[in-house]
This record gives C-alpha cells, sequence and structure tokens, in this order.
C-alpha cells in the first residue's frame, strides 16, 4: 500500500483546509485509514480514521467537532475536512492504513502499518 498526502498549506486562524490521501493498491490490503499529526516537538497524534468497509468513524479528542474525515472508495481516496484552525493546529499531517480488523479504532500509530510521507499545516496570522 502506497499513501500520499496531499492540500497542506498556510492558514489564518478559524480558516478551513481539506486535506487529501490517495491510497494505491488493493483496497482488500487494509481495513482502514487513519489521519495523524505531529506538531513540533510532540507525539504523533491521532487525528481521526474511518474503515474503509464500513465507514465507522473515530475522532480525536483534540479536533472533535472541527473535523470531518470522509472516504470515496471508487476513487480510493479519504479526506479531512478541518474548519476553525487554531495555530495549535500547526502540524505534519499523515495518513496511514491499518489491517488489525479492530485496533485501527485505538487511533494510535502503533497500529498502523503504511505512511504517507506527510504535509504540513500551517495556522498563523
Amino acid at each position: 500500500v502506497q499513501l500520499q498526502a496531499s492540500g497542506g498549506g498556510s492558514v489564518q486562524p478559524g480558516g478551513s483546509l481539506r486535506l487529501s490521501c490517495a491510497a494505491s493498491g488493493s483496497s482488500s490490503d487494509y481495513v482502514a485509514i487513519g489521519w495523524f499529526r505531529q506538531r513540533p516537538g510532540a507525539e504523533r497524534e491521532g487525528v481521526a480514521c474511518i474503515n474503509i468497509k464500513d465507514g465507522r468513524i473515530v475522532y480525536g479528542h483534540s479536533v472533535k467537532g472541527r473535523v470531518t474525515i470522509s472516504r470515496d472508495n471508487a476513487k480510493n481516496m479519504v479526506y479531512l475536512q478541518m474548519n476553525s484552525l487554531d495555530p495549535e493546529d500547526t502540524a505534519v499531517y499523515y495518513c496511514a492504513s491499518s489491517r488489525a480488523e479492530r485496533a485501527w479504532e485505538y487511533l494510535t500509530p502503533y497500529w498502523y502499518d503504511y505512511w504517507g510521507q506527510g504535509t504540513l499545516v500551517t495556522v498563523s496570522s
């Protein structure tokens, strides 16, 4: 599985961005796609994840209510719509795939196998 994240950029506080994750390879190779972020000096944390087969979604606590994850299985794409962005959201955002039938919901990096290269989101006035 190869993943490519895109859509990052610079935005002012309160603004929005939509990140995209393109997955190559067979969708049978993974159960879920997750978005993670790594802020400067911090550990990688889960933002949101979605089960590709049944659409179940889990959101991280720090972003709940401000982000929406969605999928387009026909295009092998997963999206992350982020609204009301805050400077604390500045980070490199990664998408990753998980083969774990249940543990994908934990939204922790340990359960995710393949990672994209990351896209930088900068929120600043």
